[in-house]
């Protein structure tokens, strides 16, 4: 897979800590004018593409009882830009039975934010990445703090969640701050609401979520950021196919870099996340 080129004026790749305001802008994580040719796809038979229902806004029943989600309206899109609408089908089923789904035929793809480890290259092919979910500070509003950037942290409690790339990650970026560690992130977030921790460091796609929902009743805010980093938080969520139909994943790409070039993936990108988490 190609180098990602992660276009925002200030990132974090393989270790090296830096931040920048938020912003709706999606990054774009790999180079969108690289010149692909269009693949024939005549000869596919369909398209059918395996997701979850537990993972939203990626896919999840909407109130309808239909399946929707940022997934499904990618999956559309692509199959536009290929021109084989009429061959596309997206089939729900739950997350552990996606592999073994995939091998035996059920399906020619996953889309389902299945995280990309050498042991999967073994077996599988992989579409360059779409989306990349970043790290997030959020801080009590009540603490004060001077400045914006995660600096005026050093020495002050941080709560992560102990065991994850979020601990890892906040303890080589950041080793000034006072880590405190918990067992969930429920604990970790009523300490945030309680002042028992100034400040939280974890995923930035639900930290939002939380912090504008009536779970947080106010309390919080996000901070500084965001924070990207393959060496910690992965190359990104991609799609998944069989190794034996690489034609499959060099077609996802062609169809990725025109969505990226006509502003589409930006589109999808801000229906499900209008507020952005970068």
């Amino acid at each position: 897979m190609q180098k990602i080129l992660l276009i925002l004026a200030a990132v974090i790749l393989l270790g090296a800590p830096s931040a920048r305001a938020q912003t709706s802008e999606m990054p774009v994580l790999f180079d969108a004018d690289e010149r692909l040719a269009r693949p024939d796809l005549s000869t596919l038979p369909r398209l059918r593409v395996l997701t979850t229902v537990d993972f939203p806004p990626f896919s999840f029943v909407d109130q309808t009882g239909r399946l929707a989600g940022f997934h499904l309206d990618l999956v559309r899109e692509i199959c536009r830009e290929l021109a084989i609408e009429a061959k596309c089908q997206v089939q729900a089923m739950p997350f552990a039975d996606l592999e073994a789904a995939l091998e035996a035929g059920e399906g020619e793809a996953i889309a389902a934010g299945i995280a990309v480890t050498p042991a999967l290259r073994q077996r599988f092919a992989f579409s360059r990445p779409y989306i990349s979910i970043p790290a997030r500070f959020a801080r009590n509003r009540e603490v004060g703090l001077e400045g914006k950037a995660a600096e005026a942290l050093a020495g002050r409690p941080v709560g992560v969640v102990r065991g994850t790339v979020h601990q890892a990650m906040l303890a080589s970026f950041f080793p000034r701050l006072k880590q405190v560690a918990f067992e969930d992130q429920a604990g970790m977030l009523d300490a945030l609401k309680r002042k028992e921790v100034d400040a939280v460091f974890s995923d930035g796609l639900r930290l939002p979520f939380w912090v504008a929902g009536e779970g947080a009743q106010g309390c919080c805010t996000l901070y500084d950021g965001p924070y990207l980093s393959e060496r910690f938080l992965g190359e990104g969520m991609v799609l998944m196919t069989r190794r034996n139909t690489p034609q499959l994943a060099q077609a996802f790409d062609y169809a990725l870099t025109q969505l990226v070039r006509k502003g589409k993936l930006q589109d999808i990108y801000l229906r499900y996340f209008p507020n952005g988490f970068y």
